[in-house]
């Protein structure tokens, strides 16, 4: 069992940068890759960025790669999602998850697929 816990968000101007953090409690956090999705009124769900398990590897969705980063440290049952460059368009509720280790990469994108999620921070960029 994981309980997740998002906290940092907020509004925020076009153009600059915030940190949301997810705080999981459980002494398996370093067995499970780390995702972030957000969603928007009226719309579904998306990914955002996956980190693994071990922290080897990240994966981004295209419209957030090259502005946002993802990092955890699991000696403190942590993962951080770095935003910069925010645009209004980023404008969602975002939630960290978490899933078992996935074979194919492109599976990390399915919401579906996460057994854990968190209550969600709101983040607002106004133009």
């Amino acid at each position: 069992q994981v309980q997740l816990v998002e906290s940092g968000g907020g509004l925020v101007q076009t153009g600059d940068s915030l940190r949301l953090s997810c705080a999981a409690s459980g002494r398996t956090f370093s067995t499970y890759a780390m995702g972030w999705f957000r969603q928007a009124p009226g719309k579904e769900r998306e990914f955002v960025a996956v980190i693994t398990a071990s922290g080897g590897s990240t994966y981004y969705a295209d419209s957030v790669k090259g502005r946002f980063t993802v990092s955890r440290d699991n000696a403190k049952n942590t993962v951080s999602l770095q935003m910069s460059s925010l645009k209004p368009e980023d404008t969602s509720v975002y939630y960290c998850a978490a899933a078992m280790p996935l074979y194919y990469s492109n599976d990390y994108l399915r919401p579906d697929l996460y057994a854990y999620w968190g209550q969600g921070t709101q983040v607002t960029v106004s133009s």
